[in-house]
């Protein structure tokens, strides 16, 4: 938080790319620098739980009350409450529906099933799923799948590629996780840039918040 949000700021601005923020509350009210840059960028931020704690680990009444307090500390924090909701490390087996039930929120991306988004039932409303990704994801420099920027730069090339081509004939939507402590350092950031210029260079590309996603999808792809 010290380097690599500010890294990770300057190369999405400099190309005037936007993107989503997976923001845990209890964080971003503790720095209040970057809660106030990610406002004037107009990031949208994906409430990535209360403080960061594993969300099935939680009693029904714990999770409900962490889900009430995240979003009365963003609303407050960030100007608005947020609209996505992202676990950490997966939710439990009441976090959809408490979701639901809490009410505000047009999607969650707790799902690595599927590459675009779906509608699910959860107590008889419709509700979108826009999934997330493990694949391309900067967490495998943590695991040491990823040792170079340019195994980075190579993999998500290779992941557009396919997907680009693929768009020709049907829709399709490739997500990227970033973590500031680990993309943020220099020699990694490096591939980021790389792959941000060489998606650029592309027509009929749309990079967009995920946010843009969610209403787009209930406009043209209704439940």
């Amino acid at each position: 938080t010290r380097v690599g949000f500010w890294r990770l700021l300057r190369l999405f601005r400099e190309r005037n790319l936007p993107l989503t923020v997976f923001g845990c509350a209890l964080a971003l009210e503790r720095h209040p620098p970057a809660s106030k840059a990610i406002v004037e960028a107009g990031y949208d931020v994906c409430c990535h739980g209360w403080r960061w704690v594993n969300q099935y680990d939680l009693s029904e009444d714990d999770e409900r009350e962490h889900i009430r307090r995240a979003v009365a500390s963003l609303e407050k924090n960030l100007g608005e409450r947020p609209q996505g909701w992202y676990c950490r490390y997966g939710p439990g087996l009441n976090t959809r529906r408490l979701l639901v039930e809490e009410g505000g929120f047009l999607y969650d991306s707790d799902a690595y099933n599927d590459e675009l988004p779906y509608w699910v039932r959860v107590q008889d409303r419709p509700h979108l799923v826009i999934p997330y990704t493990l694949s391309n994801n900067d967490a495998k420099f943590g695991l040491g799948s990823f040792a170079t920027s340019t195994d980075f730069h190579t993999y998500l090339k290779d992941c557009f590629d396919v997907l680009y081509r693929e768009g020709e004939t049907q829709p399709r939507m490739m997500s990227v996780g970033l973590h500031l402590r680990l993309i943020g350092h220099p020699a990694r950031a490096a591939g980021l840039e790389r792959f941000l210029d060489y998606v650029l260079k592309h027509q009929r590309v749309w990079v967009c918040r995920r946010i843009d996603i969610a209403r787009h999808w209930i406009r043209y792809h209704s439940p």
